[in-house]
């Protein structure tokens, strides 16, 4: 309750950033984010698959049982395939660096 009703002063850390680094600190955390993304992007390629079999033997049940939506079936894990392939060229190439 006082410390709402008792003005108290604020300062702003003023003059205290180091610039000393430069460029090498923006080139190393470049190599670090190009690093990372790789990695992630190991990681979509390891889900994808995984998500790919899976969508893969629920259609080819459906297909077995005669259940309907197969084609929507067919039809999403084509759209998810189409997704990963354009992600995958598309997010390394937004921080300049290429796959291919």
């Amino acid at each position: 309750m006082m410390l709402g009703i008792i003005p108290m002063s604020v300062y702003a850390k003023c003059g205290g950033v180091n610039y000393s680094w430069g460029a090498d600190a923006l080139a190393s955390m470049h190599d670090y984010v190009v690093t990372m993304m790789l990695y992630v992007l190991y990681i979509c390629y390891a889900l994808a698959t995984v998500v790919g079999i899976i969508s893969a033997l629920q259609i080819t049940i459906k297909m077995n049982i005669g259940e309907d939506g197969v084609k929507k079936a067919i039809m999403m894990l084509v759209g998810a395939i189409l997704f990963i392939i354009s992600a995958s060229i598309v997010f390394p190439a937004f921080f300049g660096y290429r796959i291919w």
